[in-house]
């Protein structure tokens, strides 16, 4: 079926084109036309399924369609003389930064032939050029719900004509907790308005939300929720702890892993294995909380350019990252929670495109893996790695590094009957300790005591 079977405007099917996709996918055969029939929706489906353009297209098409589209500049002094207080027309709210810049992307490519003026409106950034963007008028904003707070609390955020809103990823809204600002955000809109609705996975917390939020919602489910892209290969590598790394760099000698995405658990470890692929000379970025907004954009940046090979991230850029062409995904650490495997590796074989996820599994992995092939309804394939020395030793516990050896100072000891006490001294009856070179800054002393009499 081409887009024009969807009664798409003859711009947005031609910028559809430009973008170099010629078929609808199926969420986006079952979604835009109940959208541009005004109906609400509850959209669900696995990752990398084309549910962005499902609720762009028709959104930006109506928008197109009015005469209202020419954009009402939030401008009170304006606006009063006009009898006028609307701001922009369409609202997608989405849970990370990283999602709110991929929808952004898409967006200005699908309204490439469309008059449309938009934002975005996230933290980790300077307020201004929002706040300035939101004042010079804008048709769509796409937001995180806890910057859109802030704004709306200046206000400078006015909602009060949004004719469309979008909950995008609404389960990974309320696992992050932005239930009460979503309400918030929620009341300042008018209750005439069209819901759409997506998550990957339908559950009670969903439904509860769609009864505050939606009309009648038409639920959209396309395959199951927990079934991984079948363009995706996916395989176990069984290895010992102390063995990642060296098998990440052995994988990474084969130049079929040109574009990898590494999934970490923990910040401290996407630098410690960042630093550690840079020394073998592999270009690689970083993506996790502590970095911030512009170093995540540039990795990205980069990441998506081919200037890095390797992005190593934690959880948090799981459903934030949009790249073409990734040939591999690796979860270098097993991902607690099986839906956050499913959402790893749906960053590769996207839009019908092949990829390979890999799971770096050690023996304490071995009971999550099963409870994850439970959940998925289908055995991953356990693999070696061909030419790896799995018998290397674990290397010797790294000694705590002692800095230069201070003199010690001799300290004359005090008598145990004398009450007044210094600092990093302690006495008990006729035993008494002084530390030797305690601090005077209130530090921790040095262990390094003499006992005395």
């Amino acid at each position: 079926m081409p887009f024009r079977a969807l009664n798409l405007s003859p711009q947005i099917v031609q910028a559809v084109r430009d973008a170099g996709y010629t078929e609808p996918t199926p969420i986006q055969i079952a979604a835009i036309p109940l959208i541009s029939a005004g109906r609400d929706i509850i959209g669900i489906a696995q990752t990398g399924t084309g549910k962005t353009a499902a609720f762009v297209l028709p959104i930006l098409m109506k928008l197109a369609e009015s005469k209202q589209t020419a954009t009402y500049a939030y401008n009170p002094a304006r606006n009063r003389q006009s009898g006028s207080d609307r701001g922009p027309r369409a609202l997608v709210i989405a849970p990370t930064r990283e999602l709110v810049v991929q929808i952004e992307e898409n967006v200005r490519a699908y309204a490439k032939h469309v008059p449309l003026r938009m934002a975005t409106v996230f933290g980790g950034v300077s307020e201004r050029p929002q706040i300035e963007a939101l004042r010079s008028g804008v048709d769509l904003i796409v937001a995180t719900p806890g910057r859109l707070i802030d704004l709306m609390e200046q206000r400078v955020a006015n909602l009060s004509g949004v004719e469309f809103l979008v909950l995008d990823e609404a389960d990974r809204m309320l696992d992050m907790g932005f239930l009460p600002p979503i309400r918030r955000i929620v009341k300042a809109l008018p209750q005439k308005r069209q819901t759409l609705m997506f998550s990957a996975s339908l559950s009670r917390e969903i439904e509860e939300l769609t009864h505050q939020f939606q009309r009648s919602p038409k639920i959209v489910q396309i395959g199951r929720r927990a079934n991984p892209a079948e363009t995706v290969t996916q395989f176990a590598y069984e290895v010992q702890p102390h063995l990642k790394s060296a098998l990440l760099l052995h994988l990474l000698r084969d130049q079929q892993f040109d574009t990898v995405l590494v999934f970490v658990r923990t910040k401290r470890g996407a630098d410690k294995i960042a630093r550690r692929l840079e020394s073998s000379g592999i270009k690689t970025g970083t993506i996790h909380s502590n970095r911030s907004q512009n170093q995540r954009l540039r990795a990205l940046k980069d990441f998506k350019s081919g200037a890095v090979r390797v992005l190593v991230a934690t959880d948090i850029a799981a459903r934030g990252i949009d790249v073409d062409g990734i040939s591999h995904v690796v979860n270098y650490d097993f991902p607690m929670h099986s839906e956050d495997y499913v959402h790893r590796i749906g960053r590769t074989g996207r839009a019908h495109a092949i990829g390979d996820a890999i799971s770096f599994i050690t023996p304490e992995d071995q009971g999550p893996l099963r409870s994850l092939e439970r959940f998925i309804g289908r055995g991953i394939l356990r693999k070696k790695a061909e030419g790896f020395d799995y018998n290397q030793a674990a290397p010797p516990r790294n000694e705590q590094r002692r800095g230069p050896r201070v003199p010690q100072r001799k300290i004359e000891p005090r008598l145990p009957g004398n009450s007044s006490r210094g600092s990093g001294e302690a006495s008990h009856g006729h035993i008494g300790w002084r530390f030797r070179n305690a601090s005077s800054n209130n530090r921790p002393p040095r262990r390094s005591y003499r006992r005395h009499r």
